[in-house]
Parts: structure tokens; sequence; C-alpha cells
């Protein structure tokens, strides 16, 4: 039964639905809490939470594409984060989610 699910696009589908979301919550979990206020988004216990229950309803339930509207919201939730979240985050923490801070000045490094 487990060779016809494989086969199967949908449940390939599933797959990257679940990876993406998988993705979205632990890059939310190892970012500064610091860097969500100062990119003026939610705070990180907000993506935390919306970001984990989309991703534990999927396991719980399972990704089902098709005839699952919690699937679709979660997606969207998770595609908000890595589209507008994550770049904003990135651009304060230069990159690095929980790295500390270099010596730059206002001309640049020093």
């Amino acid at each position: 039964m487990l060779l016809f699910d494989v086969l199967n696009p949908l449940w390939w589908l599933s797959v990257a639905i679940i990876g993406f979301k998988l993705f979205a919550f632990v890059d939310a979990a190892f970012r500064r809490e610091d860097a969500y206020r100062a990119a003026d988004k939610k705070t990180k216990g907000f993506w935390l939470i919306v970001l984990g229950l989309a991703l534990g309803l999927d396991l719980l339930l399972g990704a089902n594409v098709l005839g699952n509207f919690l699937t679709l919201i979660g997606l969207v939730a998770a595609i908000v984060y890595v589209v507008d979240v994550r770049p904003a985050i990135k651009q304060i923490t230069d990159g690095r989610g929980g790295g500390g801070r270099r010596n730059i000045g206002p001309y640049g490094p020093w």
C-alpha cells in the first residue's frame, strides 16, 4: 500500500508542504526575539504558535491538500513568514539567525 502512496503526486505535494512548514517553524525558532520587534513584525511567540499549530495539525490530521482547509490556511501562514517576515529579520540581523553583533558604524564596519 505504501508503494501506491509514493507513486501518487498528491502524496509528494503533501510531503513538500509539511517540509516547507517545518522549515518555516525551525527558522522562526532560531531567530532572535528582539529582531522581530526591530523589524516591526509580530512577536517571536506569535509566529512560533501559528507555525507550530500549522505544522502540528498537518502531522496529526495529515496534509490532505485537496480536502483539508486547515492545511491551506497553515500554508498561507508559512508563506507569509518566509516571504515577508524572514527577509525583514535577516536584513536586521545581517543574515545571522541568533548570532551576535558586528562592529558597524554609520559609515561601515570598524
